[in-house]
């Protein structure tokens, strides 16, 4: 068996990385509107993080994509804050370490894009996401930070960096 590696998105990667990010939400059930599965930049990964301060992962293991996260600032917000966006995992590759790895890998990233703190959003009954945010540094907010259009996912999380 292979070794997980967590590398930059590349072109060739949007399908199956729009794949993922579905399967997991349908699986967590989660609404297909006001939430991740209806945004457009899902289509097109690559390119809607191939902007100035944002950077997107897969952890793929033998050619295969098993989980995604990436950084990018927080919108709608005035301060140096990123958001941790569209981490996903696939079900038969939780429980290994592969959450940590790409939350470390993206928080390094902001790290080095600069930002103060880190930002996410997510769903109440996600608790196996939100214990891996909280071993991470994470903390609970009262209410959320800028405007995601995320309405579907009422806890919001922070971490300084």
């Amino acid at each position: 068996m292979g070794e997980v590696i967590i590398r930059e998105i590349t072109p060739n990667d949007n399908v199956e990385v729009a794949r993922v990010v579905r399967k997991v939400l349908l699986e967590m059930g989660v609404p297909k509107e006001r939430s991740a599965y209806a945004d457009a930049s899902l289509n097109d990964m690559y390119t809607a993080y191939d902007v100035p301060r944002a950077e997107y992962f897969v952890a793929e293991k033998e050619g295969e994509i098993l989980g995604c996260a990436g950084i990018a600032q927080l919108e709608n917000y005035e301060g140096n804050v990123c958001e941790l966006q569209k981490m996903y995992v696939l079900p038969k590759a939780r429980g290994l370490g592969l959450g940590t790895k790409l939350i470390s890998t993206c928080l390094a990233k902001a790290k080095v894009f600069g930002f103060d703190q880190c930002y996410l959003e997510t769903m109440p009954y996600m608790e196996a996401a939100q214990k891996l945010y909280n071993k991470n540094g994470f903390e609970y907010l009262e209410e959320p930070m800028g405007d995601t259009g995320h309405y579907a996912c009422p806890v919001w999380m922070i971490k300084k960096l």
